[in-house]
């Protein structure tokens, strides 16, 4: 008989599912939250800060959109690094120091005198995301019932996402007029604060029983994980696509002046906090079509961003449906933890690893249509053929999975139960 996601859970380390209402998982909630809160602002702010970074280190808007797939590579290369060195340790202990480097590698940001530098130091800053929020969605799911474990990803995920709301506006607000060094100054000082709300907050949970790197790894031996990272990988890269080169879109496009980019920038946090909690509750109820339909519709407002981009009305409202895309982050995380095994730690950091390859995917696409002379709107049709993309990896995985169904097939017409998280639409 296999396991049960609730069983996988408890073999990663974590303690048995407690009522919603208790207030330990308030409590690890908020921590974990404002942990991510300051990663949401760190990775989002620097996109409303691209035209100021590229006149102070003497490169162009595409060169200094570099950074940000600097920062995204590092946490593709971080997540199954960080989480297979540190797969025995305690979760609040990994949990603390992850953010800790968070910390160090934006105040050093802060400080890059040139433009090779604050890549690199990007790259250094985004090493602890993904298996940060990787921990995060397996202590989170722990301490929730069985049937609401995307609801308390989704509220994880909600620091994150209310960072676009409210920490990257007032980042961008500070790089403006202080500098947008200062933006990682406050990123930095976010960081060390969720330090200390994780060792207040957090339940001290053990590592998993004979937790190792060799067994993390096995995650790697799964079809499943792999297609369900392709399609985060590709189907996630459109939001970064378009919002990579927001502003000067809002700007040269849509003819909005300066100071009202903030305001447009809180409208794409409000999509993202609205998706997020709605996609998390469909996860909870069809998490397969869940993740279908909102490829679909992430496609339609990608594409959509093209035509609405020349108004200011309209584009303002295309900024908000934009990130209600986000949406589709929880269904992907709980897939993740329900295919991956006794690997849970590895799955579920490279989870946010597929998402910042698509960050990474994204821009660099964005800018080559940029560059290539198509206007700053073409990010629109770039993030409309990269869900689409991402609908044809999830089509291969449904395929997939029915092949595996048909080959656990007993003589005599009987099946095997199906593999934990195995659904069909």
């Amino acid at each position: 008989m296999n396991p049960s996601p609730t069983d996988l859970l408890s073999a990663a380390g974590a303690s048995a599912p407690v009522a919603r209402s208790d207030p330990p998982f308030w409590t690890a909630i908020v921590a974990l939250g404002v942990g991510g809160f300051a990663i949401g602002t760190g990775e989002f702010v620097i996109m409303g800060l691209l035209p100021e970074v590229a006149r102070d280190l003497g490169v162009s808007i595409p060169q200094a959109g570099h950074v940000i797939s600097a920062y995204a590579l590092g946490v593709v290369v971080g997540a199954p690094v960080l989480a297979v060195l540190a797969a025995g340790w305690p979760r609040r202990r990994l949990l603390m120091a992850l953010m800790a480097l968070f910390a160090l590698g934006n105040f050093a940001s802060a400080l890059a005198p040139g433009y090779l530098l604050l890549n690199a130091l990007r790259f250094i800053a985004g090493l602890p995301h993904g298996t940060y929020f990787g921990v995060a969605a397996l202590v989170a799911a722990s301490l929730a019932p069985p049937d609401r474990r995307a609801g308390a990803v989704g509220l994880v995920m909600l620091g994150l996402t209310s960072a676009t709301l409210v920490g990257v506006p007032i980042a961008a607000w500070m790089g403006q007029h202080w500098g947008w060094r200062s933006a990682f100054v406050l990123v930095g000082a976010i960081a060390a604060l969720a330090c200390v709300l994780v060792r207040r907050g957090v339940p001290d949970l053990p590592a998993a029983q004979g937790a190792s790197p060799l067994r993390e790894l096995g995650a790697l031996a799964r079809p499943q994980v792999w297609l369900t990272l392709g399609i985060g990988a590709i189907g996630f890269g459109g939001m970064f696509a378009v919002f990579s080169y927001i502003k000067p879109t809002l700007t040269e496009v849509s003819g909005l002046p300066l100071g009202a980019v903030p305001a447009v920038l809180s409208l794409f946090g409000l999509g993202m906090v609205a998706g997020n909690l709605v996609g998390s509750r469909l996860a909870d109820r069809a998490l397969m079509r869940t993740v279908a339909g909102l490829l679909l519709w992430s496609a339609l407002v990608l594409g959509s961003f093209v035509f609405t981009a020349h108004h200011p009305v309209s584009a303002a409202a295309s900024v908000f449906l934009v990130g209600t895309v986000v949406a589709l982050a929880p269904a992907l995380q709980i897939r993740l933890m329900d295919v991956a095994g006794d690997a849970q730690t590895l799955a579920a950091a490279l989870n946010h690893s597929a998402f910042n390859m698509a960050n990474a995917l994204g821009a660099w696409l964005g800018g080559v249509a940029i560059a290539a002379g198509l206007g700053w709107a073409s990010t629109g049709w770039v993030g409309a053929l990269l869900a689409l993309g991402g609908l044809v990896v999830f089509g291969l995985a449904l395929r997939q999975d029915r092949r595996a169904r048909r080959a656990a097939a007993v003589p005599g017409g009987a099946q095997l139960p199906a593999a934990s998280g195995s659904a069909v639409l």
